[in-house]
């Protein structure tokens, strides 16, 4: 017995020796990001001195600010709030991130042993001419013990390959979470302000509609009374349909803006109507563009990509591990009898212990095939990589590009406005004093309603220029978990 516990205390450290081995080597490919595809800088609006100097300003930008931060109104807060708790797509994501989570965790658990604990019996009947005493014979036979199955020794390294793999999936999956996140902040934000141009171009249409209404009665009277002629009633009455139009119009809008809010909150929502037509719309704070190189770390699509592309380089070190031998222990230890009430008595210690390697000397090309495929998956992910960077730049220049050239057309259109109003104003004073027609002043009219709604349209481009910087440098919507199932150091 003392000789067995002897063997036994042996294989348990030459076990754990192997045990300490496992995952050291490594056939993976070494990583090394890709160089960026695009260009050093972003296009700025204006001279090439102007472009310079803002890049120069902004090299060194902070990132941008939180979102309830950037986003201060506090109706709009509350609908993003409502959205991040309620919202189907956003809920999908983060199902998946556990699914992905629970994929690595599989992955890791794939590199320690497999312990079990182990009991049976078993009878059997002999026959008389196999017997060795040529008389039939029942045998029976009891053990009870912790075994170990089939624990494969990752030499190459092709768990441990499998498990970064599953774990670049698992971090480029919860990146893929925070950039629904982020374009669901977008998404609220760009939805609340279109309701809100929607009410305030319907008071605008409304205001103008009750003023041709009153105009239109007045009109009718004079007709009645024989002051003014049938044609300039039926002018007036054509203004008056055009503003009944645009109010429908703007009414069909505001439901399907409403809508596609509530959508996006996730739930019904509380609105509150702009009550007046001349208020603002809101306003949101400059950001600096800094560097693309930055946007490798501010953008979670673009970091998702990289992961994907970490994978990958992950599954070629599996598929390259699978050329070298496999090697698998089984052992187990505990006790056996041929009686029950002798499994635990002295002398009755069993066990087993039985190494196996493994070799494929053909498989038909299966490990040539599946090599091929990772590296060409490998491939496909920096071309995927090089798209996610290049389209993060495009997104960040139209942004900045629009936000520029939007703000002058906002400028324009205010000035353009106050132009209408008083030009209104003086037609209106020429045709009381008879030096004017009265198509004139309808001409203005109609051009004053124009400009009130194009202000209101570009102030809310203008708006929805700002939403698309911040999503375009990637926001902060919410830091990125880094768990204890994916901090244990390798060997």
């Amino acid at each position: 017995m003392t000789n067995i516990t002897l063997i036994s205390s042996r294989r348990c450290i030459a076990l754990a020796l192997l045990g300490l081995l496992t995952g050291c080597a490594s056939m993976a490919p070494q990583y090394s990001r890709p160089p960026l595809a695009v260009a050093a800088s972003y296009p700025v609006a204006g001279n090439a001195a102007a472009a310079t100097a803002a890049t120069n300003a902004s090299a060194a930008s902070a990132m941008p600010a939180d979102w309830q931060h950037y986003f201060s109104d506090p109706a709009l807060q509350s609908y993003i709030t409502q959205a991040l708790e309620h919202n189907r797509d956003l809920r999908t994501a983060t199902l998946r991130v556990e699914q992905a989570r629970a994929a690595l965790g599989y992955q890791q658990a794939a590199l320690a042993p497999v312990i079990a604990a182990q009991g049976g019996s078993n009878r059997t009947h002999v026959p008389a001419d196999l017997s060795l005493t040529r008389h039939p014979m029942i045998t029976s036979q009891f053990q009870a013990g912790v075994g170990l199955a089939a624990w494969e020794l990752d030499f190459w390294g092709r768990l441990a390959s499998l498990r970064d793999a599953a774990r670049a999936d698992y971090l480029a999956t919860d990146a893929a979470r925070q950039a629904v996140t982020l374009g669901l902040i977008a998404q609220v934000a760009d939805a609340y302000y279109a309701l809100r141009e929607a009410d305030q171009r319907l008071l605008l249409a409304q205001r103008t509609l009750a003023s041709r209404q009153e105009s239109f009665r007045i009109y009718s009277r004079r007709v009645a009374a024989g002051s003014a002629s049938r044609l300039n009633l039926t002018q007036v009455e054509t203004l008056l349909t055009q503003a009944q139009a645009l109010a429908a119009q703007l009414e069909q809008q505001r439901d399907a803006a409403l809508q596609a809010l509530q959508l996006l909150a996730g739930q019904p929502i509380q609105w509150q109507a702009v009550t007046s037509a001349d208020s603002a719309l809101g306003e949101l704070p400059e950001l600096a563009a800094g560097l693309p190189a930055a946007l490798l770390e501010r953008r979670p699509d673009v970091r998702a990509a990289e992961l994907q592309l970490q994978a990958a380089y992950a599954n070629i070190g599996a598929a390259r591990a699978a050329y070298f031998p496999s090697i698998s222990l089984t052992a187990s230890g505990g006790t056996a009898s041929a009686a029950l009430d002798g499994l635990f008595k002295p002398g009755s210690g069993s066990w087993n212990f039985s190494p196996s390697i493994t070799l494929p000397l053909f498989d038909g090309g299966r490990r040539d095939a599946n090599l091929a495929l990772m590296q060409a998956r490998r491939d496909s992910a920096v071309a995927s990589y090089d798209k996610a960077v290049q389209a993060a730049f495009r997104d960040v220049a139209n942004a900045l590009s629009a936000r520029h050239w939007l703000g002058q057309q906002a400028a324009i259109a205010s000035h353009a406005l106050a132009v209408q109003r008083e030009r209104a104003r003086l037609t209106q004073l020429r045709f009381d004093n008879g030096a004017a027609p009265y198509l004139d002043v309808l001409d203005a009219q109609r051009d004053l309603l124009s400009a009130e709604q194009q202000l209101v349209q570009t102030r809310r481009a203008l708006l929805s220029a700002g939403i698309a910087v911040y999503a375009a440098l990637g926001g902060a919507p919410q830091a990125a978990p880094q768990p204890e199932l994916l901090t244990t150091p390798r060997s």
